[in-house]
Protein backbone atom coordinates (compact mmCIF):
# COMPACT_ATOMS: atom_id res chain seq x y z
CA UNK A 1 0.00 0.00 0.00
CA UNK A 2 1.25 3.28 -0.91
CA UNK A 3 1.86 5.88 1.67
CA UNK A 4 0.63 8.81 1.75
CA UNK A 5 3.12 11.95 1.49
CA UNK A 6 3.46 14.11 4.31
CA UNK A 7 2.10 18.08 3.16
CA UNK A 8 3.46 21.08 5.43
CA UNK A 9 -0.02 22.88 6.62
CA UNK A 10 1.34 26.05 8.18
CA UNK A 11 4.13 27.14 5.53
CA UNK A 12 5.25 31.03 5.76
CA UNK A 13 4.25 32.68 2.35
CA UNK A 14 7.76 33.72 0.83
CA UNK A 15 7.50 34.95 -2.95
CA UNK A 16 11.13 33.86 -3.44
CA UNK A 17 9.89 30.63 -3.70
CA UNK A 18 8.58 30.91 -6.62
CA UNK A 19 11.58 32.37 -8.49
CA UNK A 20 13.25 29.73 -10.71
CA UNK A 21 16.70 30.47 -9.26
CA UNK A 22 15.04 28.82 -5.74
CA UNK A 23 13.05 26.26 -7.51
CA UNK A 24 16.46 25.07 -9.67
CA UNK A 25 18.55 25.28 -6.37
CA UNK A 26 16.37 23.69 -4.42
CA UNK A 27 15.83 20.50 -7.25
CA UNK A 28 19.60 20.69 -7.35
CA UNK A 29 20.21 19.85 -3.69
CA UNK A 30 17.40 17.79 -3.81
CA UNK A 31 18.48 15.65 -6.34
CA UNK A 32 22.11 14.83 -4.53
CA UNK A 33 20.37 14.14 -1.62
CA UNK A 34 21.18 16.59 0.30
CA UNK A 35 19.46 16.50 3.57
CA UNK A 36 16.68 19.48 4.32
CA UNK A 37 17.49 19.00 8.41
CA UNK A 38 21.25 19.49 6.99
CA UNK A 39 20.08 22.78 5.54
CA UNK A 40 18.18 23.82 8.60
CA UNK A 41 21.25 23.08 10.66
CA UNK A 42 23.50 24.98 8.68
CA UNK A 43 21.61 27.61 8.69
CA UNK A 44 21.63 27.75 12.51
CA UNK A 45 25.47 27.30 12.13
CA UNK A 46 25.78 30.35 10.18
CA UNK A 47 23.74 32.28 12.62
CA UNK A 48 25.81 30.79 15.68
CA UNK A 49 29.23 32.55 13.76
CA UNK A 50 27.20 35.57 13.03
CA UNK A 51 26.16 36.28 16.61
CA UNK A 52 29.67 35.29 17.73
CA UNK A 53 31.33 37.96 15.02
CA UNK A 54 28.89 40.77 15.98
CA UNK A 55 29.93 40.01 20.22
CA UNK A 56 34.04 40.10 19.25
CA UNK A 57 33.53 43.65 17.08
CA UNK A 58 34.37 45.41 20.65
CA UNK A 59 37.88 43.98 20.84
CA UNK A 60 39.01 44.32 17.38
CA UNK A 61 39.29 47.56 16.67
CA UNK A 62 39.06 48.61 12.87
CA UNK A 63 39.52 44.34 12.09
CA UNK A 64 36.05 44.67 13.47
CA UNK A 65 34.64 45.62 9.87
CA UNK A 66 34.94 42.23 8.76
CA UNK A 67 32.93 41.06 11.96
CA UNK A 68 30.43 43.00 10.86
CA UNK A 69 30.29 41.56 7.26
CA UNK A 70 30.23 38.26 8.56
CA UNK A 71 27.29 38.89 10.79
CA UNK A 72 25.23 39.91 8.07
CA UNK A 73 26.41 37.30 5.58
CA UNK A 74 25.25 34.79 8.89
CA UNK A 75 22.14 36.81 9.03
CA UNK A 76 21.51 36.34 5.37
CA UNK A 77 22.92 32.37 5.05
CA UNK A 78 20.24 32.17 7.91
CA UNK A 79 17.83 33.17 6.18
CA UNK A 80 18.23 31.70 2.58
CA UNK A 81 18.34 28.25 4.90
CA UNK A 82 15.24 28.92 5.91
CA UNK A 83 13.83 29.05 2.26
CA UNK A 84 15.49 25.98 1.00
CA UNK A 85 15.53 23.67 3.84
CA UNK A 86 11.55 23.03 3.14
CA UNK A 87 11.39 23.70 -0.75
CA UNK A 88 14.36 20.94 -0.63
CA UNK A 89 11.76 18.43 1.51
CA UNK A 90 9.11 19.03 -0.35
CA UNK A 91 11.25 18.46 -3.82
CA UNK A 92 12.69 15.04 -2.50
CA UNK A 93 9.48 13.93 -1.85
CA UNK A 94 10.43 13.74 2.20
CA UNK A 95 8.66 16.06 3.85
CA UNK A 96 7.71 15.14 7.42
CA UNK A 97 6.54 16.38 10.77
CA UNK A 98 10.44 15.69 12.09
CA UNK A 99 11.05 18.12 9.30
CA UNK A 100 8.68 20.50 10.81
CA UNK A 101 10.40 20.16 13.88
CA UNK A 102 14.20 20.71 12.38
CA UNK A 103 12.24 23.88 10.78
CA UNK A 104 11.47 25.63 13.90
CA UNK A 105 14.16 24.60 16.64
CA UNK A 106 16.96 26.00 15.19
CA UNK A 107 15.04 29.15 13.93
CA UNK A 108 14.95 30.04 17.73
CA UNK A 109 18.68 29.60 18.52
CA UNK A 110 19.85 31.58 15.60
CA UNK A 111 17.29 34.87 16.99
CA UNK A 112 18.72 34.20 20.08
CA UNK A 113 22.51 34.10 19.04
CA UNK A 114 22.48 37.18 16.45
CA UNK A 115 20.57 38.79 18.60
CA UNK A 116 22.03 38.67 21.93
CA UNK A 117 25.31 39.13 19.82
CA UNK A 118 24.06 42.04 18.58
CA UNK A 119 23.62 43.43 22.13
CA UNK A 120 27.49 42.72 23.02
CA UNK A 121 28.80 44.66 19.28
CA UNK A 122 30.16 47.68 19.25
CA UNK A 123 27.25 50.57 19.53
CA UNK A 124 24.89 47.45 21.10
CA UNK A 125 23.45 47.17 24.36
CA UNK A 126 23.06 43.50 26.60
CA UNK A 127 19.90 44.65 27.81
CA UNK A 128 18.08 45.33 24.44
CA UNK A 129 19.76 42.54 22.74
CA UNK A 130 18.24 39.85 25.26
CA UNK A 131 14.72 41.83 25.28
CA UNK A 132 14.66 42.01 21.46
CA UNK A 133 15.63 38.00 21.74
CA UNK A 134 13.13 36.69 24.18
CA UNK A 135 10.70 38.83 22.05
CA UNK A 136 11.97 36.89 19.19
CA UNK A 137 10.67 34.14 20.46
CA UNK A 138 7.84 34.94 21.71
CA UNK A 139 6.23 35.73 18.66
CA UNK A 140 6.95 32.25 17.27
CA UNK A 141 5.52 31.08 20.66
CA UNK A 142 2.23 32.85 19.78
CA UNK A 143 2.11 31.48 16.40
CA UNK A 144 3.07 27.52 17.85
CA UNK A 145 -0.23 28.36 20.51
CA UNK A 146 -2.35 30.14 17.51
CA UNK A 147 -1.57 26.95 15.32
CA UNK A 148 -2.43 24.46 18.30
CA UNK A 149 -5.54 26.28 18.65
CA UNK A 150 -6.36 25.93 14.84
CA UNK A 151 -5.34 29.19 13.86
CA UNK A 152 -3.15 28.91 11.20
CA UNK A 153 -0.88 30.93 8.86
CA UNK A 154 0.03 33.82 11.77
CA UNK A 155 3.39 35.06 10.17
CA UNK A 156 2.15 39.28 10.67
CA UNK A 157 4.45 41.72 10.85
CA UNK A 158 5.70 44.10 11.30
CA UNK A 159 8.48 42.39 12.80
CA UNK A 160 8.62 38.71 11.44
CA UNK A 161 11.86 37.16 10.97
CA UNK A 162 12.59 38.36 7.70
CA UNK A 163 11.93 41.58 8.74
CA UNK A 164 14.30 40.96 12.10
CA UNK A 165 17.48 39.86 9.94
CA UNK A 166 16.42 42.66 7.23
CA UNK A 167 17.19 45.06 10.41
CA UNK A 168 20.45 43.71 11.67
CA UNK A 169 21.64 43.29 8.09
CA UNK A 170 21.22 46.96 7.45
CA UNK A 171 22.58 47.69 10.64
CA UNK A 172 26.12 45.55 9.97
CA UNK A 173 26.54 46.65 6.23
CA UNK A 174 25.97 50.29 7.91
CA UNK A 175 28.46 49.51 10.61
CA UNK A 176 30.80 48.01 8.41
CA UNK A 177 31.47 50.52 5.77
CA UNK A 178 30.60 54.08 7.71
CA UNK A 179 33.79 56.03 9.05
CA UNK A 180 34.46 55.07 12.55
CA UNK A 181 34.20 58.95 13.00
CA UNK A 182 30.72 59.40 11.62
CA UNK A 183 29.15 56.51 13.57
CA UNK A 184 26.16 58.09 16.16
CA UNK A 185 26.56 57.62 19.98
CA UNK A 186 24.20 58.78 22.81
CA UNK A 187 26.01 57.38 25.81
CA UNK A 188 26.90 54.33 24.14
CA UNK A 189 24.28 53.67 22.62
CA UNK A 190 24.58 53.61 18.80
CA UNK A 191 23.90 51.98 15.66
CA UNK A 192 23.07 48.52 17.13
CA UNK A 193 21.01 49.60 19.82
CA UNK A 194 19.00 51.48 17.33
CA UNK A 195 18.37 48.42 15.48
CA UNK A 196 17.32 46.52 18.24
CA UNK A 197 15.27 49.05 19.78
CA UNK A 198 13.28 48.87 16.16
CA UNK A 199 13.52 45.29 16.88
CA UNK A 200 11.95 45.49 19.99
CA UNK A 201 9.06 47.61 19.47
CA UNK A 202 8.06 46.24 16.13
CA UNK A 203 8.04 42.82 17.59
CA UNK A 204 6.14 43.97 20.75
CA UNK A 205 3.19 45.34 17.89
CA UNK A 206 3.71 41.86 16.38
CA UNK A 207 3.13 39.98 19.47
CA UNK A 208 -0.17 41.71 19.82
CA UNK A 209 -1.46 41.34 16.17
CA UNK A 210 -1.16 38.08 16.40
CA UNK A 211 -2.82 37.26 19.65
CA UNK A 212 -5.43 39.59 18.94
CA UNK A 213 -5.58 37.55 15.45
CA UNK A 214 -5.78 34.59 17.50
CA UNK A 215 -8.80 35.62 20.14
CA UNK A 216 -11.04 37.22 17.03
CA UNK A 217 -10.97 33.69 15.07
CA UNK A 218 -11.56 31.68 18.40
CA UNK A 219 -14.65 34.00 19.28
CA UNK A 220 -15.49 34.07 15.91
CA UNK A 221 -15.81 29.77 16.28
CA UNK A 222 -16.99 29.84 19.85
Amino acid sequence: MATEQYTPTDRRPIASRERPFWQKTAEFLAKRGVSANGISIAGMMAALCAGACLAATPYLGELGRICWVVGALGSQLRLIANLLDGMVAIAAGRASAVGELFNEMPDRVSDAAILIGAGYAVGGNPVAGYVAACLAIMTAYIRAVGKASGVTHLFLGPMAKQHRMTVIIVACLFMALCPTRWLPSYHGWGVMSAALLIIIVGAIVTCIRRISRIARVLKGNA
